[in-house]
């Protein structure tokens, strides 16, 4: 007898509900041109705008619906720690190692994970373990290993995908989208991997200007070619 957990039939509802989510951005998009047309005059174009954002709120809103519930069910935080790997090398694409340190090294996967399980409320804690479990869906979907087994390239490309998969076009989409289920996934690891890094040891003494004795506060100072951002203020 096959077994399903939870989790797995979420994501099948999850996959078709954002199909029929672009099917309708599509059709809203093609009805907008049609009413504003030149060939419908009578038609007034204020109200035409005003039918279609409502109506693409509406969409949104339905869209986001189905997950509203799964977002504020008990999260099993402690499930965390077994990301902990793929969280550091998910740091480390975006703020990889050059000639200063690089996520990794800075120790930005602790504070992700204490971060995520000390100061998140329970949707933005369901919200990031269902984002890791994406990708490592993903990444054995297309490249049949690990995300922490993957090229640099292909490690690039994950991290693309999932940022276009996190942003409609439409911009008010986005603001009815976070308001209802908070932060995508993508875009609170990124937020968390830069703060992170900026407030670490490694990062705000080499991977940044750091002065130990600013001194006197200067309110406009030219910038230097390839000059560092200032670790203080």
């Amino acid at each position: 007898m096959v077994s399903f957990k939870i989790r797995d039939v979420y994501k099948i509802f999850h996959n078709q509900f954002r199909l029929l989510y672009r099917e309708l951005i599509i059709f809203i998009i093609i009805k907008f041109k049609f009413i504003t047309n030149k060939s419908n005059p009578e038609v007034n174009r204020r109200n035409a705008i005003k039918n279609v954002l409502a109506l693409s709120a509406l969409s949104v809103a339905g869209f986001s619906g189905y997950k509203y519930y799964s977002r504020f069910k008990k999260a099993n935080i402690k499930e965390i720690y077994n990301y902990k790997n793929l969280i550091a090398e998910l740091a480390e694409t975006i703020i990889p190692q050059t000639d200063t340190p690089g996520a990794k090294q800075a120790n930005v996967q602790d504070f992700i994970i204490n971060i995520i399980t000390n100061c998140s409320s329970v949707p933005e804690q369901n919200t990031f373990l269902d984002g890791l479990d994406d990708v490592q869906d993903y990444c054995q979907s297309n490249f049949q290993k690990e995300f922490v087994n993957c090229s640099s390239k292909q490690k690039i490309d994950v991290l693309q995908y999932f940022e276009e998969k996190s942003l409609y076009k439409i911009g008010i989409l986005n603001k009815i989208n976070q308001k209802l289920l908070g932060q995508p996934f993508f875009v609170k690891l990124k937020a968390l991997t830069v703060i992170g890094y900026c407030n670490s040891l490694q990062g705000a003494t080499e991977g940044l200007a750091y002065d130990y004795i600013p001194g006197a506060y200067q309110a406009c100072i030219p910038i230097q070619p390839n000059q560092k951002s200032w670790a203080t203020k």
